[in-house]
């Protein structure tokens, strides 16, 4: 028969202590093998609830309270169960002991704990993890470096120091500059070592009580506190030299970065978290935008300020005016060259105002691109458009979408209806997109105009010779038209380089077989010049402007409801 070893070599195998604490004496006693747990603690240490006490962090009367807590008294032998956690030092330059205890207390007559009695255990890899899992809920998992949420947290609160104690200090955000190169040339391990090593670079210029966080992706966001704006300058530079001096070294070879940052002075021109981080991700934008590696301090700028107020005041009206059915449609003719005879007509967006004046296109479109909203404009007038064509069974319409609206999965949900509520009219739809949009992404663009075709629509490129597509991705993706942008147009008859360069884009789109449309024609002398040289189509001045009646309506139709 095996031999059973004493209960005390068990508990010390597992790293443990039994004891018995009499409350009313005050006095521990311990199994043997405590000092195996409690090791370099003196035996008469550990001999007192007081002086044990005495050792504990973070709070020396965590025993008592948890007796006093853990429920109320039982009556007999039967004892009430209690677990806790604490540190144990035994000096203050020596290391914690991470210890947790489960026991359970006897209550006297009078119901108060009189005896307690239980098991430690050291628990210091239990104690690590867990401060592992406090440290990653608050810092990068990539840079160790604040998260986020916890460097928002930490500018909040400098805003509130400084303008409790009337100080200054600075919020910058640093953008490491191309990172998207070097996740293409190399792969995201090697940008996530770049992103490590400037956060590293970044922290070695710091100035002890500044906050360094990784804001996103390739930014870092830092809270240097009691800054003057001169500060910031020096600081800006440092940092920035810190980053593009050396190269950084990783496992493909070599990498040269910069950064550039945008700063805000607080609580000067930014009173709270939000407006900061806004007026820095601006100001870092303009940096980026005038030169890669520089620096931007905010300021306030009457213009932008301005613009901004125009922005919400547009953005309020053509929300309105959509909900409102406000937003219409004008239509400007598109002629053949030879006969003059209506080809079809462009549906140019136009916003009534309460006035009764129209904002035109130029006026719409910028905004609504920049604040996000084209799409909702486009979508509107997708509708009117397959109205008129629904209604007008001998007419040729053509409208334009931004770029957004080319890849909206929304507005080909809603065009596969329209085209499925109105058959035909697909086949008498011109779609406009941009120059732009046709060289951004060859593969998405040639996808988004075969599903058009199928519907039986065409393909026009808008504004052509602005950019910088090869009649080689017209053909190769199926454009039928080409829009000559009226900038080169409207001065042919004056210009001897406009006039070779529009001769030769309508040349070679003859020789491709892809229909031609000129823009802007103010004058006969200039379209007398097209069709000789064997344009297509003419619109502009000349023909006439985009008006919000009905060219192709004659006497004895039944009058179309208004558009919107």
């Amino acid at each position: 028969m095996p031999h059973v070893p004493q209960a005390a070599s068990i508990l010390a195998s597992l790293g443990q202590a039994a004891f018995v604490w009499d409350l009313a004496a005050d006095t521990i006693a311990w199994s043997d093998n405590a000092g195996a747990v409690f090791t370099d603690i003196p035996p008469e240490a550990l001999a007192s609830g007081s002086g044990f006490a005495r050792l504990i962090e973070p709070s020396g009367s965590i025993r008592s309270e948890a007796l006093a807590q853990s429920g109320p008294a039982r009556t007999g032998e039967e004892g009430v169960a209690y677990r806790i956690e604490y540190g144990v030092r035994a000096a203050a330059s020596a290391p914690v002991i991470w210890i947790e205890e489960t026991g359970c207390w006897f209550a006297g007559p009078d119901g108060k704990p009189v005896r307690a009695q239980g098991i430690v255990r050291i628990n210091n890899e239990r104690h690590a993890r867990d401060e592992q899992l406090m440290r990653l809920s608050r810092h990068d998992p990539l840079t160790g470096e604040l998260n986020r949420t916890h460097l928002v947290a930490s500018l909040a609160e400098s805003i509130e120091e400084t303008m409790r104690f009337r100080s200054s200090s600075a919020f910058m955000l640093i953008g490491i500059d191309h990172l998207a190169r070097v996740n293409d040339a190399f792969g995201f391990d090697v940008a996530d070592a770049v992103i490590a090593e400037v956060g590293k670079r970044i922290r070695a210029k710091l100035r002890g009580g500044d906050v360094l966080g990784r804001f996103s992706g390739n930014k870092f966001g830092l809270v240097l506190r009691n800054c003057t704006v001169d500060d910031t300058n020096t600081a800006a530079e440092r940092f920035l030299a810190g980053i593009r001096d050396e190269v950084i070294p990783t496992k493909s070879g070599p990498v040269s970065v910069t950064a550039s940052i945008g700063a805000i002075s607080i609580p000067r021109y930014a009173r709270t978290a939000d407006e900061a981080i806004t007026r820095a991700q601006e100001t870092l934008d303009g940096a980026k935008r005038r030169r890669a590696g520089s620096f931007s301090l905010w300021r306030p700028n009457v213009e932008r300020d301005a613009q901004r107020r125009v922005n919400i005041r547009v953005t309020d009206e053509i929300v309105t005016a959509l909900n409102e059915r406000r937003i219409v449609t004008a239509f400007e003719p598109v002629v053949e060259a030879r006969s003059r005879q209506p080809a079809f007509y462009e549906c140019l967006v136009r916003m009534e105002q309460s006035d009764g004046q129209a904002l035109l296109a130029p006026d719409i479109v910028p905004v609504a691109e920049r604040l996000g909203l084209i799409r909702l404009v486009d979508h509107r007038v997708l509708e009117l458009v397959v109205a008129e064509l629904a209604a007008s069974p001998n007419v040729r319409l053509s409208l334009n979408i931004s770029p957004d609206t080319t890849m909206d999965p929304d507005w080909w949900t809603s065009i596969e209806s329209l085209m499925q509520a109105h058959p035909g009219a697909g086949e008498r739809l011109i779609v406009e997109i941009t120059e732009t949009v046709a060289i951004q992404d060859i593969d998405d663009i040639r996808g988004f105009i075969t599903r058009l075709k199928n519907f039986g629509s065409q393909i026009a490129i808008d504004d052509f010779g602005a950019g910088y597509t090869s009649f080689r991705n017209l053909r190769k993706l199926g454009v039928d038209i080409v829009k000559i942008d009226g900038a080169f147009v409207q001065n042919i008859a004056r210009s001897a380089d406009d006039r070779a360069f529009v001769h030769t884009l309508i040349d070679l789109a003859n020789r491709l077989q892809i229909k031609t449309v000129a823009e802007w024609v103010q004058d006969e002398e200039a379209a007398v010049m097209l069709r000789e040289w064997g344009c297509d189509y003419i619109q502009g001045r000349l023909i006439g402007l985009a008006s919000p009646e009905r060219p192709w309506a004659v006497a004895g139709d039944a009058a179309l409801p208004a558009a919107g």
